[in-house]
């Protein structure tokens, strides 16, 4: 009875040392791109739902923004359909285009819909098609339907900052004769983000943060020192597109980015609600 009782008092006093951010973020827009460690289990997922529809229900507007490059993969294979990579991204003729969309907007887009769903939250699955979110030019015509965000009508996610419900946006992108494209995830968040002019973007991924030369997180960086690091080659390989994406949304006008290790627990409320943190937090000064 003891223990139980020192448990219920460790939980009152986190939820009123909670108090001072939830009042912060009351109202915020918060844009997530979830991947990774997050989406590798049903638990794991289900963790992650419950976190997004308790950041609605105390005032927060969260927009999730979903990668899927392995159930991809899988699918692709599956269809005997040949897949390559250029420069880390994936070459989509028409044939991998129309299984990205079906697996993004179908099954994982779904999927993550029906996690929240099934927390008591209210999520609506959309793509970057939908009401022209996100209208994209050729990125590389050696990717073929990749796409670049060129245009965005961030309009559709606004109309649902005054209810209850939550979207869910795969990423795909339309063109301007009507093309459907498929566009890096962490671009997509970035892109949808500064349309919003977000208070937070969170790039969850499976790594600790930005790290220094001694191999040690850095918890708070300016633009300036990002750029610097990566000079020195510091940060590097799969690091670099999530810094690009970071500093491209600051550019934009979301007002921080953070790089988030998906691999823990309650990251996104670690990061929002507590000292502690969860990452590395990218400001422009």
């Amino acid at each position: 009875m003891k223990k139980l009782d020192q448990d219920w008092k460790a939980t009152a006093r986190t939820l009123s040392e909670a108090l001072p951010y939830l009042q912060r973020y009351d109202g915020a827009i918060v844009v997530i791109k979830l991947g990774g460690h997050a989406m590798s289990s049903a638990a794991a997922l289900a963790s992650f739902a419950r976190d997004v529809v308790l950041m609605k229900q105390v005032g927060m507007n969260p927009v999730i923004v979903h990668g899927g490059g392995p159930m991809i993969n899988e699918m692709l294979t599956k269809l005997n359909i040949k897949s390559d990579f250029v420069g880390g991204k994936r070459v989509s003729d028409e044939a991998v285009v129309e299984v990205v969309e079906m697996v993004l907007s179908g099954k994982i887009n779904k999927g993550i819909v029906q996690a929240i769903n099934d927390q008591g939250g209210k999520a609506v699955g959309l793509s970057g098609k939908d009401a022209n979110l996100m209208v994209c030019e050729f990125d590389n015509p050696e990717l073929g339907f990749v796409g670049s965000p060129v245009e965005m009508h961030p309009e559709v996610l606004t109309t649902f900052f005054a209810s209850d419900h939550i979207p869910v946006v795969a990423p795909l992108g339309t063109g301007k004769n009507g093309e459907t494209f498929n566009v890096n995830a962490d671009t997509a968040a970035g892109a949808i983000s500064a349309a919003l002019k977000a208070d937070r973007l969170l790039l969850l991924t499976d790594v600790d943060g930005v790290k220094d030369s001694d191999g040690n997180v850095v918890t708070q960086l300016t633009a300036a020192q990002v750029k610097k690091l990566t000079k020195e080659n510091i940060i590097a390989g799969g690091m670099i597109p999530k810094t690009e994406t970071a500093l491209t949304a600051i550019d934009g006008g979301v007002r921080a980015v953070v790089i988030i290790d998906g691999r823990v627990q309650n990251a996104v409320l670690l990061e929002l609600f507590t000292d502690h943190g969860a990452g590395s937090l990218i400001r422009k000064k």
